[in-house]
C-alpha cells in the first residue's frame, strides 16, 4: 500500500500541470492496480473525477467507498468531497443533511470547519443567506481569541430580514 499511496500522491502533487484527463487517466490506471471494492482506490478514483469537473460520475464513487468501509483520513475527506459534490449538483439539500449527519456525530473531527464551510454554501444555494453568513461566522469564530464572543453574539442576531 505504501508504494501505491506515494504513486497516488505524486499523481496529485502534478495534478495542474497533467490537467484534468491525464490526471484522471493517471489516478484511473493506479486505481486499476487494487481490488474493485477497494474503498481507497474507490474514493481515489472519485477524487479524480471531481478534479476533472465530472460530479456526476463522481458521486456513486464516493457513494461506494463509504459503503465499502472507507476509513480515516479519507472518510472524513470523503464525506466533505460527497458534499461538495452534490451541492454542485445542485442537490444543496442533500450535501447539507450529509454535513449535519457527519457534524452532529464527529464535531471535534479535523475537517469539522470543512464541512460547515461547506455547510455555509449550501445553505447560500438553498437561498438561505442568514443561516449561510451564520454557519461560516461560526466556522470562523473559535480561531478568534480576541473578538469570538462578539463574533458569535452577532452571527446569532442575524436574520434574513437585514
Amino acid at each position: 500500500m505504501d508504494d501505491w499511496r506515494q504513486r497516488v500522491d505524486a499523481v496529485w502533487a502534478a495534478a495542474d500541470d497533467l490537467g484534468e484527463e491525464r490526471t484522471t487517466e493517471a489516478i484511473d490506471a493506479l486505481v486499476a492496480e487494487r481490488a474493485a471494492d477497494d474503498p481507497v482506490a474507490l474514493f481515489e478514483a472519485a477524487g479524480a473525477r471531481d478534479f476533472a469537473g465530472r460530479e456526476a460520475e463522481a458521486e456513486p464513487l464516493y457513494r461506494s467507498a463509504l459503503a465499502n468501509g472507507l476509513a480515516e483520513p479519507e472518510r472524513g475527506q470523503a464525506i466533505v468531497q460527497l458534499a461538495s459534490t452534490l451541492r454542485n449538483l445542485d442537490r444543496p439539500d442533500e450535501s447539507l443533511a450529509l454535513l449535519r449527519d457527519f457534524l452532529l456525530a464527529e464535531p471535534e473531527h479535523p475537517l469539522s470547519d470543512a464541512a460547515r464551510a461547506f455547510a455555509a454554501l449550501a445553505l447560500f444555494d438553498d437561498g438561505l443567506h442568514a443561516d449561510a453568513l451564520r454557519e461560516a461566522l461560526g466556522a470562523l469564530a473559535p480561531h478568534l481569541p480576541r473578538y469570538r464572543r462578539s463574533v458569535e453574539a452577532y452571527a446569532a442576531a442575524l436574520d434574513d430580514d437585514h
